[in-house]
């Protein structure tokens, strides 16, 4: 979809002479560049397989390796209370945090596949490091090569999406990043199943098979077209514009192209992206899609589950297969889930996904507190009954995440900014989100053993306020195309008075 930048409302107007085709070019583009998200996903899925494997703590952690064997009171929910261990898990969502910015100058100044490559080159590095490692200081430094592949694939992939499609998919086709993450934990948990039998060396074999979705990521970047907003914004218009008529299957793209050009010379203007993201012109895109959406995405509880699903489970008195066999499970909900969004979030919107599913997993986490208070602790298992509950609802959960926060996580902010901050502005959303991961990754055991239940009512409760700010705070998207996105908080209750008395501060400037 064509960039967009705050051009006056006149010229906006010519969204509606837009023509495309769905054509196989299109596709094949789109699911080639959203292969990015099978980075996050393998990773997401594997890491907290490997984690609650005995051959693996052996190896690095025989402390937990021995408190986990332990028949003390305490272990139901600290058992696995370790800072280096959790360090093994959010060391790489720091790397990747630190890494988006310079993905970010990448991003802008060599193309969205410049960074989709040089991403599957780091991921691949990282995970022959972590296969191969021999001490924490090499699994460390492996995984950090593995974040930076993270925070530059998860910086361009979301972009490289919502500029291929046309603003009626949009919602559809930029999903595709959150399903190929969604099957890249499927698979990571079918991998752990599988390798968790093989003794001593499963593990490495789970972490070294990170380089297959690596080397895809790294073959459909040097497959794929770079977008036409990104070649406008290089000065190769003629270029841009064949792949424009490519990608839409018509020639009859003026319109369009049009407009990516007239946002590309307001973009070339900005000398500072990243001051002006603090404009009030851009505030409440700032603040929804930079701040709140991705910081919520993790608040929201589900991947401290899918993080530690098999530690989580076996926490919950679940053997070391079943754990793994009940994590696989929770993939398979967030996949159905994100082909459920995938397939109606154009049609109902975003909105009505986030405030359906804030219900649902807002109940889901506080039967799993009631459920764990009445029957969890002091040494006991839980009854097949219960664990069979906790099952379904964590299920439930996933699912509804899965068609929310999951995808539209990733969604809504790519679509909130104009070109000429656009790239900086998906540096802050990767940084915020990372930051958030890594937070939740390295605080979530820890938590879960002094709060013991009340983590859930915690994200229960923190689900309550992120669905209240959306009800209030976020217009609906569907189906506007990105150049005139601006309008809607034009025209919002709450935020048109921040964006007017910025577009006056400006005029002002410009006429001082």
């Amino acid at each position: 979809m064509a960039g967009g930048g705050f051009s006056d409302a006149g010229a906006l107007k010519r969204a509606h002479l837009y023509e495309y085709k769905i054509t196989g070019y299109f596709i094949f583009s789109c699911i080639v560049g959203a292969l990015g998200g099978s980075l996050f996903g393998y990773d997401l899925g594997v890491s907290g397989g490997v984690t609650s494997m005995d051959d693996f703590l052996i190896e690095f952690f025989p402390h937990v390796y021995e408190r986990k064997h332990a028949h003390m009171a305490e272990t139901d929910y600290c058992k696995y209370d370790d800072q280096m261990l959790t360090l093994f898990t959010s060391s790489l969502y720091f790397a990747a945090l630190i890494s988006t910015f310079g993905a970010s100058s990448v991003t802008k100044n060599k193309g969205r596949r410049a960074s989709i490559i040089f991403g599957s080159i780091s991921f691949f590095i990282g995970a022959v490091m972590n296969a191969a490692a021999v001490n924490i200081t090499m699994l460390l430094l492996g995984r950090i090569f593995l974040g930076i592949g993270i925070g530059f694939g998860n910086q361009a992939v979301p972009l490289y999406l919502s500029e291929m499609a046309p603003a009626k998919v949009r919602g559809a086709v930029n999903q595709l990043f959150q399903l190929t993450t969604c099957l890249g934990i499927l698979i990571a948990n079918l991998i752990n199943y599988g390798t968790e039998k093989i003794h001593p060396w499963g593990w490495r074999l789970s972490l070294g098979l990170a380089v297959v979705p690596a080397l895809v990521m790294f073959i459909g970047g040097l497959l794929c077209p770079e977008t036409p907003n990104s070649l406008v914004e290089q000065g190769k218009m003629e270029e841009a514009r064949k792949v424009l008529e490519r990608v839409r299957g018509t020639p009859n793209v003026d319109a369009e192209f049009e407009d990516l050009v007239e946002a590309s010379r307001e973009a070339q203007s900005i000398k500072n992206p990243f001051q002006n993201l603090l404009l009030k012109k851009n505030r409440p895109q700032f603040i929804i899609g930079a701040l709140a959406i991705p910081a919520f995405q993790q608040l929201t509880g589900n991947n401290s589950i899918l993080f530690y699903a098999p530690v989580i489970f076996q926490t919950l008195g679940f053997g070391s297969a079943a754990a793994l066999y009940s994590s696989t499970i929770t993939s398979v909900a967030l996949v159905l889930a994100t082909l459920i969004s995938m397939f109606y979030v154009d049609k109902f919107g975003r909105r009505v996904f986030f405030l359906d599913a804030g219900v649902q997993m807002f109940l889901c986490m506080v039967a799993t507190a009631v459920v764990l208070a009445l029957e969890f602790g002091k040494g006991k298992q839980l009854s097949f009954g219960v664990s069979i509950f906790l099952v379904i609802v964590i299920f439930l959960f996933v699912l509804a995440y899965g068609r929310s926060w999951g995808p539209l996580g990733w969604l809504v902010p790519s679509e909130l900014f104009p070109l000429e901050i656009r790239s900086a502005a998906q540096s802050v959303v990767v940084c915020v989100n990372m930051i958030f991961t890594a937070i939740v990754a390295q605080f979530f055991l820890t938590s879960l053993c002094h709060l013991k239940y009340g983590i859930f009512l915690l994200f229960g409760g923190l689900i309550v306020v992120m669905s209240c700010f959306v009800f209030f705070l976020l217009p609906e998207t569907k189906q506007v195309p990105i150049e005139e996105i601006h309008l809607l908080f034009e025209n919002h209750w709450f935020w048109k008075k921040i964006v007017v008395d910025g577009k006056q501060e400006r005029i002002s400037n410009e006429q001082a």
